[in-house]
């Protein structure tokens, strides 16, 4: 890697400064570089359980992919966070407006070729009234039905890393670091 000075002459000592990604910071066209440069894409996704009085899991059936999952979908790029993301997708997706939950997972899903990966946020929407429940409206181009299913029986129906990450979260009374639905021993132990 070629250092550059200040001034944007290379310089053979080293006396330039570098910054991200082998440019260089403090020149114009260092400057320019750093912000043409695309930064890495994560998807980032956020999802919700939300449970009936009887304990019995929301799930809901995708048109545009097989298996049952939760509540849930990806971040905008907007600055909204994952909170923000789950609420909006909660009530896109079902008419639900989530106004509280506890985070109850974050997941660190690998790429593999045809797929990228991503970070999966699962928050705990706790149990809601009958009431709510019955209010329920999903949305038709992306949700073709709903049931309120007990655990064991939702986790056989839900796509595999999802029931993965609601597992692992249902476990735990604290929040659960996973990578591909798995917890990481050395992650969640005191140090």
């Amino acid at each position: 890697m070629t250092v550059v000075t200040r001034n944007g002459d290379p310089d053979a000592h080293g006396a330039g400064i570098v910054g991200v990604s082998g440019l260089v910071r403090g020149t114009e066209a260092g400057a320019a570089a750093l912000d043409e440069e695309p930064l890495p894409a994560i998807p980032v996704s956020a999802g919700a359980l939300i449970f009936d009085r009887a304990g019995r899991l929301l799930i809901l059936k995708p048109t545009y992919k097989t298996g049952w999952t939760i509540p849930g979908g990806i971040m905008e790029a907007d600055g909204e966070t994952p909170w923000e993301a789950c609420r909006r997708e909660v009530l896109e997706e079902c008419g639900i407006d989530l106004r509280r939950g506890r985070m109850a997972a974050m997941d660190f899903r690998r790429p593999r070729p045809g797929r990228p990966g991503g970070i999966r946020f699962l928050f705990d929407g706790g149990r809601v009234s009958d009431e709510i429940l019955a209010g329920i409206v999903v949305q038709p181009e992306e949700i073709s039905e709903y049931r309120l299913t007990p655990l064991p029986e939702a986790l056989g129906l839900l796509r595999r890393p999802i029931r993965r990450r609601v597992r692992a979260a249902v476990r735990s009374k604290r929040p659960v670091y996973l990578e591909d639905g798995r917890p990481v021993p050395e992650v969640g132990q005191r140090a």
